[in-house]
């Protein structure tokens, strides 16, 4: 089993910066993909970004590519998703993931979720 515990969200003004990690525990935690999702009341989860295992490769919703970036230090089993010139529109409880196979922007393909952190960006 993996369980991730996500913390660094809060209350921003607009144009600031947060960064949120989430810290992985389990069995073989850091041989699978990550990624973070948010969610807004009244909303659907959406992808915001995703990291191979390895880090090789990253992907990123449009919606913030260029603003976001997704890290990993696996030596600490900690995913990281840097998050800068903060929007409104980026308010929403974030998630991350971990998942295996297939493709990184859908959720049904991570198995094991965090419980969330609340972002907060104000006008």
């Amino acid at each position: 089993q993996v369980q991730l515990v996500e913390s660094g969200g809060g209350l921003v003004q607009a144009g600031g910066s947060l960064r949120l990690s989430c810290a992985a525990s389990g069995r073989a935690s850091s041989t699978y993909a990550k990624g973070w999702f948010r969610q807004a009341p009244g909303k659907e989860r959406e992808f915001v970004a995703a990291i191979t295992w390895n880090g090789g490769n990253t992907d990123y919703a449009d919606s913030v590519k260029g603003r976001f970036a997704i890290s990993r230090d696996n030596a600490k089993n900690t995913v990281y998703l840097q998050m800068n010139s903060l929007k409104p529109e980026d308010t929403a409880v974030y998630y991350c993931a971990s998942g295996g196979a297939g493709s990184m922007r859908e959720a049904v393909q991570y198995a094991y979720w965090g419980q969330g952190t609340q972002v907060t960006v104000s006008s």
